[in-house]
């Protein structure tokens, strides 16, 4: 098992990553911590037993420190966490700077179940790659665990019909509504048609990022809305 500490300020979303890492499977929620302060004390205390944090999946904005720092300061453990930055943050010199502080792969909120998916397994592919230790056999070998880090988004959009930047742009949209939208709305809201917007509505919801909600009691036919979580 893959052993995980949750730094992130938002209770729902922290209660999203443990809900999305329970339907993967593979992987352990040792703790949460909604501050740097408190995730670099778990982070170090847990690397002083037989059952150190492997993962953290780090929120950049955090209410006491910037999560880089945070990151920089995870290098000093031993052994070393590996680093998935899931943030609003999206400028690429938050991106760059990440990066530069160990931070293995960068996710943007709001996400979806299917991106949160796409990430973990990634990494896992990589722990695989990279899990015997040792000297690598050849360059080929190097190439080969550093490959599984690049993203695998274009080929799961591409073949199941769907735009990565309008599905980003409907999940945004619901997330920042407090009451949910219907499709109409998310429509009006991103200038797209409303059959466009509500398949990609239907899709976040088979993903179980949004949940619908059927309304009665309006003229016509019910009208359904989307909330943002389960």
């Amino acid at each position: 098992m893959i052993r995980v500490l949750i730094v992130e300020d938002d209770p729902l979303i922290a209660a999203a990553h443990r809900a999305y890492l329970g339907r993967l499977g593979g992987f352990d929620v040792v703790a949460e911590a909604n501050t740097a302060q408190r995730g670099l004390r778990v982070a170090s205390e847990a690397s002083a037993t037989s059952a150190p944090v492997d993962l953290v999946l780090l929120d950049l904005g955090l209410p006491d420190a910037r999560g880089i720092d945070l990151a920089s300061a995870l290098s000093g453990i031993d052994p070393i966490p590996d680093i998935i930055a899931i943030t609003a943050q999206r400028d690429l010199a938050s991106v760059r700077d990440a990066m530069s502080r160990g931070v293995l792969l960068y996710l943007l909120k709001p996400f979806t179940f299917a991106a949160f998916k796409d990430k973990l397994e990634q990494y896992q592919r990589y722990r695989d790659a990279t899990g015997g230790g040792g000297d690598a056999v050849s360059q080929r070998d190097v190439d080969r665990a550093l490959a599984q880090l690049r993203t695998a988004d274009e080929k799961r959009t591409a073949k199941k019909g769907a735009s990565a930047a309008t599905e980003d742009a409907v999940a945004r949209a619901i997330r920042d509504s407090d009451d949910g939208l219907t499709a109409s709305e998310v429509a009006a809201a991103l200038g797209s048609s409303r059959v466009t917007a509500w398949r990609y509505l239907e899709r976040l919801a088979d993903e179980q990022t949004v949940t619908r909600l059927t309304e009665y009691g309006h003229a016509g036919r019910p009208q359904v809305r989307y909330r943002w979580g389960r």
